[in-house]
């Protein structure tokens, strides 16, 4: 699919004290443009202080059903052994409600060994986290198709990671979007290999969005050529600085096509 460039944000819960500052770089983030707004979901920073300020994924991912208009927003991504699926299916069908359609379901097999740790869930190996999200998948799809009332739309369902003989079969079996950490090199193999999956499952690798973290103007363009439509932008706490979202934007509207209006 020839999809036009969409630019995301990943407002990383990270180092803000006040929630309150996570909630106007929203405001700040949705009045200058971009398309998804993103959170992650972990329970402690990544980067900076380990022990730094830090907030939770889906009770902020409500907020911000309220608090937003237009832009989708998910996060990027669920860590897949955190909260029961059937569970997670039916948060996720609530805040869709709340937003009137715009979330989008990011998950992934989990890797942050402090998260799982800290809050007594069972770490596993690389292969043991993979086979839960497989056995999740199958009951978070089953779970959203019986919920009364159901979603508004076909929540878009997006899928992190880039192991090629397992990660990539789960995109091929569910996934609306891919998200990966792929130069441009990486991606054109593993496109090869996406496509090989979807013929196996019977659908169609085009299908399927593909997605990378934004890594500048020059990489966009050779990923973009690749297939890449949605390019994020990360961005951490406290200050939640926009700089690099608004060039990520300014590009954006130059690479996409123009719309003629008037013309039938």
């Amino acid at each position: 699919m020839n999809l036009p460039v969409r630019i995301g944000v990943q407002l990383q819960p990270q180092h803000a004290p006040q929630y309150q500052m996570i909630r106007d770089a929203v405001l700040r983030t949705e009045d200058a443009g971009v398309d998804i707004i993103f959170n992650w979901d972990h329970f402690f920073p990544l980067t900076g202080n380990p022990d730094g300020a830090h907030f939770e994924c889906w009770t902020m991912l409500a907020a911000w059903a309220e608090q937003t208009e237009r832009v989708e927003f998910g996060a990027l991504v669920t860590g897949g052994g955190y909260r029961n699926p059937d569970l997670l299916a039916d948060m996720a069908r609530t805040v869709d409600n709340i937003s009137g359609g715009r979330l989008i379901l990011g998950i992934g097999a989990g890797w942050f060994k402090r998260d799982y740790d800290a809050y007594g869930y069972e770490f596993g190996t690389a292969g043991s986290r993979l086979k839960l999200l497989a056995e999740n998948m199958v009951r978070i799809t089953e779970r959203l198709k019986v919920l009364n009332p159901p979603p508004v739309r076909h929540i878009p369902i997006l899928i992190g990671g880039g192991g090629e003989k397992k990660t990539l079969r789960l995109v091929a079996e569910y996934a609306d979007i891919w998200h990966s950490f792929s130069d441009v090199e990486t991606l054109r193999r593993k496109n090869a290999i996406l496509a090989e999956h979807a013929a196996a499952v019977g659908t169609d690798a085009a299908r399927i969005q593909r997605s990378v973290q934004w890594q500048g103007r020059d990489d966009a363009e050779k990923l973009r050529a690749e297939g890449v439509s949605l390019f994020t932008v990360g961005v951490s706490g406290p200050d939640y600085d926009l700089s690099e979202v608004v060039n990520a934007i300014e590009w954006r509207d130059e690479v996409n096509p123009t719309v003629l209006e008037g013309l039938a």
